[in-house]
C-alpha cells in the first residue's frame, strides 16, 4: 500500500511539474518598451534602401527579423543584421547609415552581427564597448574604417570577434580598419575566435605578446594585415596551445617561418599562403600530426617535396602550389589516403605522374598543373601520359591537367571517373582518338576544358552523351568535317569553343536554338560556310561571339544589345553595314569589341556611331569602303583602339575624334585621307600608343604637337607627302626612351575567362598593327608592346637628323629612307643599342659613318645606301656581316668591307695614311738631320783650314808626312 501512495505522489508531482512548464510556455513573453524604442532608434538612423527591414513594426519586436528574445524574461539578446551579398548586385542594396547610441539599451545583449553593411567607412561606434553582455560581436564586411576602438576591451565576456573584410569591402568606403597597438586584445580573456583579416596591423608591434597570453583562443585568422615579419619565441614561452586554426595568408613576410608555428601540435589548420616565405619546406611540420589542411602557396619555398611529407596521413587538403618546388612527386603520394584536395600546380616539378595517385579514394580535387606560372611555361612539366590507375578516383570531382607537357593517348579509363564535374586537359601533347568510351560513366560532367592537343573526337552520328555540359573547350580538335550533332542534345551550354576543328560544313538550324543562354561562342578558323540568321537573340547578360576566319557570306547579321564582343573577320560578307550599325534596338547596345575586317563590306561607313557607345575596339580594315569618315565616331568616348587599314577611305580626319580622349591605337594605313595632320592628335589624344598614318595623302610638316604623346610607341607617317624637318622635340617620346618588356600585352578589351583558364585561346584581330620592318611588312599582336618603332620614309622631308633621336634608346626600329635628310649621321647613333633595323637610305647624307655604330650588336637589317658617305666602313662583327647593298651608291671614298673597294690600294685609308704620313716625316727628319750633320762636319773640320793661314799650312804638311811614312 505505501507503494502505491509512493507512487501516486510521484504521479502527481510529474503532473504538477509539466502543467507549470506547459503553463510557462504558453505565456506570451513581449519585449520591453525600452527596448522596443531602441531598436527603432537605431532603424530611424539606418539607410534601408531596400526595405531590409519591413517587419520592424508593432508592440512586440521579439517577432522583428533579425530580432530574438528569452522566452523566459523577453529581453532582446540576439540581434542578427547579416545581409547576403551576392557580387551580381549592387552594394547600394544593403544597409547603411549611422548606428544609434541607442543599442545600449540593450543590456542583455549576448549576440550582435551586423555584418555585410555599407557603412561607408564610419568609425566603429565606441559605445559598443558598452554591450558587456556580448559573447558574439561580428561587424565583418561592413564599411567600417578608422581606428579601431580601445573601448572594446571591456566587452569582457566575448568569445567571437570578426572585424574583417574581404577585398571587395574594402575596397570602398575611404580609409580601412587599423589598430596601432593590441592591448585591447589582451582584456578579452575568454575569446575564442578571432578574425581581423585585412586590418591593417602594421603598426601593432605587440600583436604576437598578446595574442600568446589568451588562455582559450583556439581560432586566429589575420589575413592580409600588413603584420610585420614574426618574431621567434623561445618554445618554453609559447602558450599557444590552445590553437587549433591559424591563418597568417598573405602577410608577404619576406623570411623563414617562424619555428614557434611548429610547437603547436594541436593545430588542426595551418594557413600560410602568400607571404614570401623561402627556403625548403619546414621539418618541423612533420610532427603535426593533427594537421587536416594546410595551406603553403605563393610561397618562395624551393625544395624537393620531402618525403615525410608523405607521411602526414591526417592530412585532408594540402595546397603547396604556386613556389618553386623541384623534383617530382613520389610514388608515396599514394599513402596520404585522406586527401580530398591536393594543390600542386604552379611549381617546377618533373617526371611521370605516379600510378600511386590512383589509391587516393578519396580525393575530390586534383590540381597538378594549370595555374597562371604554368600557363606562361615557367611552371611544373610533367612527362608521359596520364596514369591509366586515375580511373579509380571514384571520388574525384575536379581535375587539372593543364599545360603539363603530358602526351600520349588519354585512357578509357577516365570514363569510370563517375562523380568528376570539372576536367581541364588543355595545352598538352595529349593525340589519338577520343571515344565514347571515353565519357562512358561521365553523368555529372558539367566543363570539359581540353583545347590545344592533337585529339581527334570519333563518336557515332547519333551518340547521345551521358553529360549536359556548361562548358565545352575542344580547339584544335580534329572534330570536323561535320558540325557535330551529339551537341543538339546539349540543353545547358554557356561556353563553346570549337575554332580550329576543321569543320567545313554549315551551321544547322537547330543549333541557334542552344545559342540563346550561351555567354562566349567561338566557331572561328574553320571553313564553315552559308549564311548566318538575319537576327540572334542572346539571352545571356554578356554574350561574346567569335565567327572569324570561316567562308560565311551575305549581309551582316543583327545582334542583340547584350553582345559584348563580337568578330567576323576574314569571310565574305559582303554589302552596306548601314543596316547593321543603323538597326534599332530595344535596349543600349553593351557591345565593347566589332572586327569586320577582310570581308567583302563596301558603300559609305554610316554615320549611326551614337548607338554604340560602350565600344572599346573597332576593327573595319581590309574592306571597300568609300567616302569619308563620319563625325559620329567621336562620340565613343570610351574607343581604345580603331583600325581601318586598306579601307580605300579619303577626306580629311574629322575633328570630331579628338573627343576618343580614351584612345590607344590609330592605324590608318593604306587609305586615301589627305590635308595635314591634325595638330590635335597631340594635344588632346594624350594615350596614344601607336599612330599608323601608312601610305596615305597627308601633306605639311610633321605637327610639333606630337611630340606630347610620352606614352608613343610606333609612329609611322611614311608614305605620304610631309616636308620639312624631323621635329627635335621627338626625344619627349619617354616610351621609346626606355626598353620596353613582355610583362603584359596591350590590351583593350576584356576577354572573359572562364574557370581558372588564366590565358584566352584567343587574340582579338583588333590588335594586330602591320608595320614595315626589316624591309618587309609584318603583322604584330602578341608582341605590340615589345615593338619601338619610327618610320618617316618616303616624304619629302629636308634639314639634318637631330641628334635628340639618339635619347631614344628603346627604339627597334628607325625607319628615315627615301627622304631629302642632309648632313651626317649623328655621332652618338651608336648608343641606341636595342636597334634591329635602321633604314637611311636614298638620302643626301654625307661624311663618316660613325666609328660608334659598331657598338649596335643587335642590327638585322641596315641600308645606308644611295647617299654620300666617305671613310673606312667601321669594323665590327655586326656592320661586316652585311652584303655591299647596304652600302652601295655612296661616294667612291666610302671603302672597306663588306664593299670591294680597298681603303690601302687607294691610300684612303685613314690609318694607314695617317701612319705613312708618320714614316714619311720620319725619312724626310733624318735626310735634314744627315744633310745638317754633314754641312756642321764639313764646317768643324774644314772651316779652321779654310780661315786660318797657318792651321792649313800645318795641316797639309801633317798629310804629306803620313803619306811619306806609309807609301814612300
Amino acid at each position: 500500500m505505501k507503494s502505491f501512495e509512493l507512487l501516486l505522489f510521484i504521479f502527481l508531482c510529474i503532473q504538477t511539474t509539466n502543467s507549470s512548464v506547459t503553463g510557462t510556455n504558453t505565456k506570451v513573453v513581449v519585449c520591453s518598451k525600452i527596448e522596443r524604442q531602441a531598436l527603432l532608434s537605431f532603424k530611424k538612423g539606418l539607410k534601408d534602401p531596400t526595405n531590409w527591414l519591413s517587419s520592424w513594426i508593432g508592440e512586440d519586436c521579439c517577432t522583428w527579423k533579425g530580432v530574438s528574445c528569452s522566452n523566459r524574461t523577453g529581453h532582446v539578446i540576439k540581434l542578427n543584421l547579416r545581409q547576403q551579398f551576392d557580387a551580381n548586385h549592387m552594394m547600394n542594396s544593403l544597409l547603411g547609415g549611422e548606428i544609434s547610441p541607442s543599442l545600449v539599451e540593450l543590456k542583455h545583449l549576448k549576440y550582435l552581427d551586423l555584418s555585410v553593411k555599407r557603412f561607408d567607412g564610419i568609425r566603429i561606434p565606441e559605445f559598443l564597448g558598452s554591450l558587456k553582455s556580448l559573447r558574439y560581436l561580428n561587424l565583418s564586411n561592413a564599411g567600417f574604417g578608422g581606428m579601431v576602438p580601445y573601448q572594446l576591451r571591456n566587452l569582457s565576456s566575448v568569445r567571437y570577434l570578426d572585424l574583417s573584410t574581404n577585398s571587395l569591402f574594402s575596397s570602398y568606403g575611404g580609409i580601412g580598419l587599423h589598430t596601432e597597438s593590441f592591448e585591447w586584445v589582451s582584456h578579452l580573456s575568454f575569446l575564442q575566435y578571432l578574425d581581423m583579416s585585412r586590418v591593417n596591423l602594421s603598426k601593432a608591434t605587440d600583436y604576437l605578446q598578446v595574442l600568446n597570453i589568451l588562455p582559450s583562443l583556439t581560432e586566429l585568422i589575420l589575413s592580409s594585415c600588413e603584420l610585420n615579419p614574426i618574431p621567434d619565441i623561445p618554445a618554453p614561452l609559447v602558450n599557444f596551445t590552445s590553437l587549433i586554426i591559424i591563418d597568417l595568408s598573405e602577410n608577404n613576410f619576406n623570411s623563414s617561418p617562424p619555428k614557434w608555428l611548429f610547437i603547436i601540435r594541436g593545430l588542426v589548420s595551418l594557413q600560410l599562403r602568400q607571404n614570401a616565405f623561402h627556403g625548403p619546406i619546414p621539418s618541423g611540420l612533420q610532427n603535426m600530426t593533427s594537421l587536416r589542411a594546410l595551406d603553403l602557396s605563393e610561397n618562395n619555398f624551393n625544395s624537393d617535396i620531402p618525403g615525410w611529407l608523405y607521411n602526414l596521413g591526417s592530412l585532408v587538403t594540402l595546397n603547396i602550389s604556386n613556389n618553386n618546388l623541384k623534383g617530382s612527386i613520389m610514388s608515396a603520394v599514394g599513402n596520404m589516403t585522406s586527401l580530398t584536395r591536393l594543390y600542386l600546380w604552379g611549381n617546377k616539378l618533373k617526371g611521370e605522374l605516379p600510378t600511386t595517385l590512383g589509391n587516393l579514394s578519396k580525393l575530390q580535387e586534383l590540381y597538378l598543373s594549370g595555374s597562371w606560372r604554368d600557363q606562361l611555361g615557367y611552371g611544373n612539366s610533367f612527362s608521359g601520359s596520364i596514369p591509366p590507375s586515375m580511373g579509380r578516383l571514384s571520388s574525384l570531382r575536379i581535375l587539372y591537367l593543364v599545360g603539363s607537357q603530358l602526351n600520349g593517348s588519354i585512357p578509357e579509363s577516365i570514363g569510370q571517373l563517375s562523380q568528376l564535374e570539372e576536367l581541364f586537359i588543355c595545352n598538352n601533347f595529349l593525340e589519338g582518338e577520343v571515344s565514347e568510351v571515353h565519357f562512358a560513366n561521365l553523368t555529372r560532367l558539367k566543363s570539359f576544358y581540353a583545347s590545344s592537343n592533337s585529339l581527334y573526337l570519333k563518336v557515332s552520328s547519333n551518340w547521345i552523351p551521358p553529360f549536359q555540359l556548361k562548358a565545352i573547350q575542344l580547339r584544335s580538335w580534329h572534330v570536323g568535317p561535320e558540325f557535330p550533332a551529339w551537341l543538339q542534345t546539349q540543353r545547358n551550354i554557356s561556353y563553346l569553343d570549337l575554332s580550329y576543328t576543321r569543320i567545313s560544313d554549315e551551321i544547322p538550324s537547330w543549333f541557334w536554338n542552344l545559342t540563346s543562354q550561351i555567354s562566349y561562342l567561338n566557331l572561328s578558323n574553320n571553313q564553315i560556310h552559308g549564311e548566318l540568321p538575319r537576327r540572334l537573340k542572346l539571352d545571356s547578360v554578356d554574350s561574346v561571339l567569335f565567327f572569324g576566319s570561316n567562308n560565311l557570306e551575305g549581309p551582316l547579321p543583327h545582334f542583340s544589345s547584350n553582345v559584348l564582343q563580337l568578330d567576323l573577320s576574314k569571310n565574305s560578307f559582303s554589302g552596306s553595314i548601314f543596316h547593321f550599325l543603323c538597326q534599332e534596338m530595344d535596349e543600349p547596345s553593351n557591345l565593347q569589341l566589332l572586327d569586320l575586317s577582310d570581308n567583302l563590306l563596301s558603300e559609305e561607313i554610316p554615320d549611326c556611331w551614337m548607338n554604340w557607345k560602350s565600344l572599346e575596339a573597332i576593327n573595319l580594315g581590309n574592306n571597300n569602303f568609300t567616302g569619308n569618315l563620319p563625325d559620329s565616331l567621336g562620340s565613343l568616348s570610351g574607343l581604345q583602339s580603331l583600325h581601318l587599314r586598306n579601307s580605300h577611305l579619303s577626306g580629311e580626319l574629322p575633328s570630331s575624334l579628338q573627343n576618343c580622349r580614351e584612345l590607344q591605337i590609330i592605324d590608318l594605313d593604306k587609305n586615301e585621307f589627305s590635308g595635314s595632320i591634325p595638330t590635335w592628335l597631340g594635344k588632346i589624344l594624350a594615350k596614344l600608343i601607336v599612330l599608323v598614318l601608312h601610305s596615305n595623302n597627308f601633306g605639311g610638316s610633321i605637327p610639333q604637337e606630337l611630340c606630347d604623346l610620352s606614352s608613343l610607341q610606333i609612329l609611322d607617317l611614311a608614305d605620304n607627302h610631309l616636308s620639312g624637318t624631323i621635329p627635335h622635340c621627338f626625344s619627349n617620346f619617354s616610351a621609346m626612351a626606355i626598353e620596353q618588356n613582355s610583362s603584359g600585352r596591350m590590351s583593350f578589351s576584356k576577354l572573359p575567362l572562364n574557370g581558372e583558364i588564366l590565358l584566352s585561346d584567343y587574340v582579338s584581330q583588333v590588335e594586330e598593327v602591320w608595320v614595315i620592318i626589316k624591309g618587309n611588312e609584318l603583322e604584330y599582336s602578341n608582341t605590340l608592346k615589345l615593338l619601338v618603332t619610327i618610320d618617316l620614309a618616303d616624304n619629302h622631308l629636308s634639314g639634318e637628323i637631330p641628334k635628340e633621336l639618339i635619347s631614344l634608346l628603346g627604339l627597334r626600329s628607325l625607319n628615315l629612307s627615301r627622304n631629302d635628310l642632309t648632313g651626317n649621321i649623328p655621332e652618338k647613333i651608336g648608343d641606341m643599342k636595342l636597334l634591329e633595323s635602321l633604314d637611311l637610305s636614298i638620302n643626301k647624307l654625307s661624311g663618316e659613318i660613325p666609328q660608334s655604330m659598331s657598338k649596335i650588336t643587335f642590327l638585322s637589317v641596315l641600308n645606308l645606301s644611295y647617299n654620300s658617305l666617305s671613310g673606312t666602313i667601321p669594323l665590327s662583327t655586326q656592320l661586316q656581316s652585311f652584303d655591299a647593298s647596304s652600302f652601295i651608291g655612296n661616294t667612291p671614298e666610302l671603302c672597306g668591307p663588306p664593299l670591294t673597294q680597298n681603303c690601302i690600294e687607294d691610300g684612303l685609308n685613314n690609318d694607314v695614311r695617317r701612319e705613312d704620313e708618320g714614316s714619311v716625316f720620319q725619312m724626310e727628319g733624318f735626310y735634314v738631320s744627315m744633310a745638317l750633320g754633314f754641312v756642321v762636319g764639313f764646317l768643324c773640320v774644314w772651316g779652321p783650314l779654310l780661315f786660318k793661314k797657318s792651321w792649313r799650312f800645318a795641316y797639309f804638311q801633317f798629310l804629306a808626312d803620313m803619306i811619306d811614312k806609309y807609301f814612300g
